[in-house]
């Protein structure tokens, strides 16, 4: 009988070393595939901010009679500042002063309140209007060709944006948002996106979120290389720019 005993809590004890051991090799496997993911993740935000800096680095030098050519058109076309600042919305909700080159009035923003009514946003969230009367003439090249969108390659370079990512809101578009349209704000704002390629202005907001989360929940370096690369002939065609 007492043999039985002991063979008992011997074979109890055997199950309980093997359940030990295989809740080690379970969390093992788990700690590895975390570290596998974490890896990767970092390895790939390394290398889209390196592209980043590299391609924004090269883009500005390149550019730079450009840039001169479109400061000098815009101070002969209206008074006010070559560039137009404001501040926009950044990974996390971070406030972040964003660059353009000045397309429209200097006291555009002023008569915007006026304008409100003629919105044609269909959702109400951002405004769009394709006959904007603020816009100036060297200011409707620059937006139709997305020349006044250069400055923000300093945006890029110093981190504030990407070159590929959701388009970075104003603080009052955010404070339209749903929890779900807040999803936009997990990853760091690029200069051009998926329904940038896709028809720019003319997207409504409810797909511009859509396609952003498209983008947000599956990353790749070589999804910004073709995103970029596409970007090229959206520009050329003019779809939606305004």
């Amino acid at each position: 009988m007492a043999s039985l005993l002991e063979r008992s809590k011997d074979a109890d004890l055997d199950q309980l070393v093997e359940e030990l051991a295989s809740r080690t090799r379970g969390n093992r496997r788990r700690s590895l595939r975390l570290l596998a993911w974490k890896t990767t993740v970092t390895a790939s935000y390394a290398t889209k901010r390196l592209m980043d800096i590299v391609l924004s680095g090269v883009g500005m030098l390149v550019l730079s009679p450009v840039f001169l050519s479109i400061a000098v058109a815009v101070k002969l076309s209206s008074p006010g500042p070559v560039f137009f600042t404001q501040t926009r919305v950044g990974r996390y909700g971070r406030h972040f002063k964003f660059y353009k080159f000045r397309s429209m009035r200097q006291d555009a923003e002023a008569q915007k309140a006026a304008l409100m009514s003629k919105n044609e946003s269909k959702d109400g969230v951002i405004f769009k209007m394709k006959d904007d009367p603020r816009i100036t003439k060297v200011g409707r090249f620059l937006r139709r060709t997305s020349l006044d969108e250069l400055p923000q390659l300093w945006n890029v370079f110093i981190g504030d944006m990407s070159l590929v990512g959701p388009r970075p809101p104003v603080p009052s578009e955010v404070q339209e948002y749903t929890l779900e349209d807040r999803k936009r704000l997990d990853v760091i704002p690029g200069i051009t996106c998926l329904w940038q390629i896709k028809g720019r202005s003319e997207i409504p907001f409810n797909e511009q979120v859509r396609l952003d989360k498209e983008y947000i929940l599956e990353p790749s370096v070589w999804k910004d290389i073709v995103i970029l690369l596409k970007t090229i002939p959206a520009i050329l065609g003019g779809k939606g720019a305004y």
